[in-house]
């Protein structure tokens, strides 16, 4: 089975990696061939890429450790908990963290986020998909769309309904999927030789952007000089020596995991909760409605300024709704819950530094890897550019 028919809703639990448009004439690949060294052959980067396109997977478990370090202050967020040693799939964002992944084909997954208390996992067997806190006792159950009459997955609209722990690659085949499609002219792509990752001599690919603006210094993915799929990806900063981020095994075995693994029975005294994720709503066959479901506010909606290394996501934050006696949001909704978060957010943030321009004024985090700024007019900008690149961002949006 080919690497690249996983279920792109878990693609950060599933050893995936995409290259198909990385080889072509507008890349900047450079000639360098890795060095010869313990076995493997000389391979340039454009080659590299090329066995990445054509990698072959049929089953894979092992242990992967994450380290993140952006150089970012610790933001509050109602009910979420995280730091090192930590079993919240929200924890990722910081800190180090082991997980364990299994992977039987693009309907069976699972991840297992390990912490110092407990564990959670999210494990997806055919349409059954689980989130299984054990410290919360807590289990959530997402029923995926039925196959149709072609054998084809039914289409599921967004991300909606479905589990999503964090934006934060959790597998080095995600986190080199990112990597490898941020490869425009503006990044070179050389190879440094061979090293060792989870006891497999790997390829290492370098990749550098050019635009001065960005704060990545070079991301660096160790693939299997074997199995030709990505054991190991490393994100530098530009003044930072060691990684903001690193996603890694530390072991790993390509044998097809048993399906007792992708198999989840709630244990004793766990609270399940149910929810289908629903299936797009089409016309009937010659139909003339062409009713269509009401779609947000165009200005309300996150955009993408820029292209590439210095792409920068621009969002409006919705103002909390006014609290009012016997008023929907009781304490305890999500939606209680999220006003929570945005008024203790608002709170951390009048601590930080002021700034101004000529797109406005607000308030400054300066990261090693990430620059983010809350502008009075509540509108969160972020991206992995220097503070010039986010105000460069709000003029031209």
């Amino acid at each position: 089975m080919s690497i690249f028919e996983s279920n792109p809703a878990l693609r950060w639990a599933v050893p995936t990696v995409t290259a198909v448009a990385l080889v072509g004439g507008s890349v900047a690949v450079g000639g360098l061939r890795a060095i010869a060294g313990s076995g493997l052959p000389d391979r340039t980067a454009a080659q590299l890429l090329v066995d990445v396109q054509k990698a072959r997977l049929d089953g894979l478990s092992g242990t992967v450790v994450q380290r993140s370090d952006f150089g970012l202050p610790d933001l509050p967020v109602a009910g979420a908990s995280g730091g090192t040693g930590s079993s919240s799939l929200t924890s990722l964002l910081s800190g180090t963290h082991t997980m364990r992944v299994w992977f039987a084909g693009p309907d069976k997954a699972r991840m297992a986020l390990l912490g110092t208390l407990g564990e959670s996992d999210v494990i997806r067997n055919g349409q059954d998909v689980w989130v299984w806190a054990s410290q919360d006792k807590t289990a959530k159950h997402y029923l995926l769309p039925a196959h149709d009459a072609t054998g084809k997955s039914a289409a599921i609209p967004g991300r909606s309904g479905m589990p999503t722990p964090t934006d934060l690659p959790t597998s080095p085949q995600a986190a080199a999927e990112r990597a490898l499609a941020a490869i425009t002219p503006s990044t070179k792509v050389t190879t440094s030789g061979t090293a060792t990752v989870a006891g497999r001599s790997v390829y290492e690919l370098v990749l550098e952007p050019k635009d001065a603006t960005s704060l990545v210094d070079q991301v660096r993915v160790a693939i299997d000089g074997e199995r030709h799929v990505p054991l190991r990806v490393q994100v530098f900063a530009k003044k930072v020596t060691d990684p903001v981020f690193e996603v890694a095994f530390n072991a790993v075995d390509f044998a097809r995991p048993d399906a007792e693994q992708f198999t989840f029975k709630p244990p004793p005294g766990t609270t399940v909760t149910d929810s289908k994720v629903p299936s797009p709503q089409l016309p009937a066959a010659g139909s003339k409605t062409n009713t269509v479901a009401p779609q947000p506010n165009a200005a309300a909606m996150p955009k993408v300024v820029g292209t590439g290394w210095t792409s920068v996501l621009v969002a409006k934050i919705p103002a909390p709704a006014a609290s009012a006696s016997g008023s929907a949001g009781a304490s305890g909704t999500p939606g209680a819950t999220a006003d929570k978060s945005i008024a203790q957010l608002m709170k951390f943030v009048a601590l930080l530094p002021k700034v101004s321009g000529r797109w406005g004024s607000g308030h400054l985090v300066a990261g090693t890897a990430f620059s983010v700024l809350l502008t009075d007019d509540g509108r969160l900008v972020i991206g992995a550019v220097t503070p010039e690149g986010l105000y460069a961002a709000l003029a031209g949006s």
